[in-house]
């Protein structure tokens, strides 16, 4: 379902554009599909440096007749001034600029390259302690889970292993942005509710113990030779960076 929707759907669903029926399509398609809404945060995050982007392609458009143009359309032709109206024709002159094209790209590159903690953290930004309450916290079943990761990632981790102190392990599972697997390991904390460790495929080396703070949640993240690993949730940072030292000191052994 995922695959079917265009960023341009996604963004009439979120400037509320679209029909009941197709609205009810949506919303069925973010139920069965977890990065749907992964997407959807990135679509309606406000943040983009669309500024940066487009600068000099501003400079070169023709705006005295592309204006002249829209002002000979009869009124109510007139494309309303919504984010999908903007979306559709920033691609039309991106389509038509090879320079601005380079630097939306280059930026989107960089940003995936070294910005998938913030990902995850738009992602996690979504989740209640009603998303996990739920799911079944069996051993056998979170084993099988937890074998998809090592399919995917080469992770051999056994639940033993993510074990953590009056914290409940309750999933594993792969999510994927734009081709890149990422392992989300989620557990549900009594007091500070949604908790993740969060692995993905790395190259850049090993590097020690960092915390930031994204969409309002705390995160401490490392590397070692082969992934880069992240822990994310509402609890302390000193604590959050307590239980990733027990993870990294288990999972390396």
């Amino acid at each position: 379902m995922n695959a079917k929707l265009s960023d341009e759907q996604l963004v009439a669903y979120l400037d509320d554009q679209l029909d009941a029926e197709q609205r009810q399509r949506i919303d069925a398609a973010i139920s069965e599909d977890p990065m749907l809404g992964l997407r959807l945060q990135w679509l309606n995050r406000s943040s983009l440096p669309f500024k940066e982007a487009y600068s000099q392609l501003n400079r070169q458009a023709p705006v005295d007749r592309l204006q002249a143009m829209l002002d000979t359309l009869p009124s109510p032709a007139r494309p309303p001034m919504s984010r999908r109206w903007f979306l559709a024709a920033a691609a039309g002159l991106v389509a038509g600029s090879v320079v601005a094209d380079r630097l939306f790209l280059g930026w989107q590159a960089s940003q995936q390259k070294h910005n998938w903690r913030g990902l995850v953290a738009d992602y996690m930004s979504l989740y209640v302690p009603q998303t996990l309450d739920h799911l079944p916290s069996d051993e056998a079943g979170q084993s099988a889970q937890l074998r998809t990761l090592d399919e995917r990632l080469g992770l051999n981790i056994a639940p033993v292993q993510l074990s953590l102190p009056r914290i409940e392990l309750k999933r594993a599972q792969i999510l994927e942005y734009d081709g890149v697997p990422i392992a989300q390991i989620t557990y549900l904390d009594p007091v500070h509710g949604p908790l993740a460790l969060c692995i993905t495929r790395s190259n850049t080396g090993s590097r020690h113990f960092a915390q930031e703070r994204r969409r309002g949640l705390n995160i401490v993240y490392w590397a070692d030779m082969e992934h880069a690993w992240m822990l994310i949730g509402h609890n302390p940072a000193a604590e959050l960076e307590g239980m990733a030292k027990v993870l990294r000191t288990r999972l390396s052994a």
